[in-house]
C-alpha cells in the first residue's frame, strides 16, 4: 500500500467505507448515506487514490473487501466512533432550547403508530427538535446506529449486536383486520376461511410483517393478493371501504378501531412474541440528547409486563 497523505482524508470518504464494508453493495451504502450511486462510486475511486489499493472488489454480486480493507476496518470504525461520541459529548443537552436533528429508524407502520403523539410532545417539550425518519433493514440498524448515521430505532429489531441498548416498551402481535361489515366478521378465522379472504399487501421492509410472511409460506398458507401497495399506511382505509383483509401490528390495529369500523380477527395459530424496542448504540452511550429522546420514549410508550393491551 502507498503512503497515505492524511491530510487529503475526508471524514464522510471514511463513511462511505463503513457503509460499504456493512452492507457490500454501493447502492445500499448510498441508500444509508442519502448519497446517489454515482456519488458512492466517485468516493470509492477517491478512497482507492487515497490508500492506493482497490478496497472493495465486485464478486458474486457482492462488493467484497480485499485484505487492506479488512486491516483499515477496525481502526476507521474505532476512529469515527471517537468523533462522534466527542462531537455529541460536548457539551449539555437542554430539550426545550435545542436545535437538533435526530435521526430514526422505524417502519411505516411504526410511523403510523409513535409520530403523531411522539410529535404532539414534542411541540410542546422540544420545539427546537427535528425527526428525520429512515427505513432501514433490521440486519443493517447496528452498524448505522454504530457508525453515527442513525440516533435510534424504534420497534421490533431482533438479532443486535452486544454494543447495542434495547429498552423494552411492550410485547405485541398480529391481528387479520377487515371492515365491520365484513362477510367472514363474525367468522371464527381458521386456516380454511384465511384461505378464502382476499389481501392488501404491502412491500415493506418491517421484521414483523417480514417474520409472518416467512411464517406463512413456510407452512404453506397461500393467501389471496387483491392489491399490491409500496406503503402499510394506506392499508387502514382501503380495508374500511372493501372487502379486502390486511394483518397488521395488534396494537396498530387496536389505534385505528377506535370508532370499532374494524372487526379484528385472531390468527389461528401461534407466533412468537413481537417484542417491541428502543434501540441505541453505546458508542453514544453519554449522548445527552440521544438519552433524552430514548427516555422520552420509554416514558410515553412503554407498557407494563401485566395487563398490556397490545
Amino acid at each position: 500500500m502507498n503512503q497515505t497523505n492524511v491530510a487529503q482524508i475526508d471524514l464522510n470518504l471514511l463513511r462511505v467505507f463503513l457503509a460499504i464494508w456493512d452492507l457490500r453493495s454501493l447502492t445500499a451504502a448510498g441508500a444509508r448515506l442519502d448519497l446517489t450511486q454515482p456519488a458512492v462510486s466517485h468516493a470509492l475511486r477517491r478512497l482507492r487514490d487515497l490508500f492506493g489499493d482497490p478496497l472493495f472488489v465486485r464478486s458474486a454480486n457482492v462488493m467484497a473487501p480485499t485484505e487492506a480493507a479488512a486491516r483499515l476496518h477496525g481502526p476507521i470504525d474505532q476512529a469515527i466512533g471517537i468523533i462522534n461520541r466527542a462531537v455529541h459529548d460536548h457539551g449539555a443537552f437542554d430539550a426545550a432550547t435545542a436545535e437538533r436533528i435526530f435521526r430514526v429508524s422505524m417502519s411505516d407502520v411504526s410511523e403510523f403508530y409513535y409520530l403523531p403523539p411522539l410529535l404532539a410532545e414534542l411541540e410542546k417539550t422540544a420545539p427546537g427538535v427535528r425527526l428525520d425518519i429512515v427505513q432501514l433493514s433490521a440486519g443493517s440498524v447496528a452498524a448505522a446506529m454504530r457508525a453515527g448515521e442513525v440516533d435510534l430505532a424504534l420497534g421490533f429489531v431482533p438479532g443486535l449486536d452486544d454494543g447495542c441498548i434495547t429498552d423494552p416498551l411492550f410485547s405485541d402481535g398480529f391481528v387479520c383486520l377487515v371492515r365491520a361489515g365484513h362477510p367472514s366478521a363474525r367468522k371464527s378465522l381458521n386456516v380454511p376461511v384465511l384461505r378464502a379472504l382476499r389481501y392488501v399487501y404491502a412491500d415493506t421492509n418491517a421484521t414483523g410483517h417480514q417474520m409472518i410472511e416467512q411464517w406463512l409460506s413456510d407452512s404453506g398458507i397461500k393467501r389471496q393478493i387483491g392489491l399490491r401497495i409500496a406503503h402499510f399506511t394506506a392499508a387502514p382505509e382501503i380495508v374500511r371501504k372493501t372487502d379486502l383483509a390486511v394483518i397488521f401490528p395488534r396494537s396498530v390495529a387496536l389505534r385505528i378501531n377506535r370508532e370499532k369500523s374494524f372487526c379484528l380477527m385472531e390468527l389461528p395459530f401461534d407466533l412468537p412474541a413481537v417484542e417491541v424496542g428502543v434501540h441505541t448504540h453505546s458508542h453514544f452511550g453519554s449522548d445527552l440528547g440521544i438519552l433524552w429522546l430514548r427516555k422520552t420514549l420509554v416514558a410515553m410508550f412503554a407498557r407494563p409486563a401485566r395487563g398490556r393491551s397490545v
